[in-house]
């Protein structure tokens, strides 16, 4: 799995400051997306030692790391969240896929928000009432004990 680049983002992840990596070879290539250069299966290797070297670089400023795709290799984007968690258990871990579901082999407890939907644009994106994307924040304090689905998706409308 491969990414383009490492940014921080502050839109994506509602009231977090997150490091973003854009990850390429998009298996979703919705009609009209806006990140068609993530389609193709470009970039740098994504690894364990660049994402702790991006972590330790922006620690000060971050409050989330998130994933910007990933769809094909979901079970790469789980363990990587598993690994953050290990290893800095105070940040937050995001995921942006354009699956319509989250993928079965996704352990929540490892997420503190998932984005699921692809793009369409006639329902528009996150910030459209009409949307079919969905934004959800992982509740893991429930009194079953099981990680419980949020959706804040609302946080992204204007409501002026």
């Amino acid at each position: 799995m491969k990414y383009i680049d490492c940014k921080i983002i502050f839109k994506e992840i509602p009231d977090e400051v997150s490091l973003a990596f854009n990850i390429s070879g998009c298996p979703v290539k919705c009609k009209n997306c806006h990140s068609k250069y993530l389609w193709s299966d470009t970039g740098i290797e994504l690894n364990w030692s660049n994402i702790v070297n991006s972590i330790e670089a922006n620690k000060e400023v971050i409050t989330c790391v998130a994933f910007m795709g990933g769809d094909s290799n979901p079970e790469i984007i789980n363990d990587f969240a598993k690994r953050i968690k290990e290893v800095y258990p105070y940040m937050k871990i995001g995921w942006y896929s354009g699956r319509k579901k989250i993928h079965s082999v996704t352990d929540l407890n490892n997420f503190n928000y998932i984005k699921v939907g692809p793009y369409i644009e006639d329902n528009g994106g996150l910030d459209c009432p009409a949307t079919n994307q969905k934004m959800y924040e992982v509740n893991h304090y429930t009194k079953s004990g099981k990680p419980e689905l949020i959706d804040i998706t609302s946080k992204f409308w204007n409501n002026d």
